[in-house]
């Protein structure tokens, strides 16, 4: 799938998300989701505030747009970031696009 600033995803439906001690640990339901390596996923700082805003409702574009103005960063990082995390979630099936 292509990731594009239009782009919509929310959390999939085969994971669990928990904050343990101030982090956000991503759990597979179902075998395939993620690395096999890599049973749980971290996120820091910056791709928490991404995968708050991963809603189902909000395009990437417009998840840029709120961290540009919530960080006053680079619009352009900021997107690429937004961009990046989003490319490899969907890769490794933690969140969906929604149609």
């Amino acid at each position: 799938m292509t990731v594009t600033p239009g782009l919509v995803c929310r959390p999939s439906d085969e994971i669990v998300a928990r904050e343990v001690e101030g982090e956000l640990i991503i759990i597979p339901l179902a075998s395939g989701i993620a690395d096999m390596e890599d049973e749980l996923f971290t996120l820091n700082e910056t791709g928490r505030a991404i995968w708050d805003r991963l809603d189902g409702n909000r395009s990437l574009s417009q998840i840029a747009d709120e961290l540009t103005s919530e960080y006053n960063g680079e619009r352009a990082a900021i997107e690429a970031d937004v961009l990046g995390l989003a490319g490899e979630l969907l890769r490794r099936r933690i969140v969906v696009a929604v149609t």
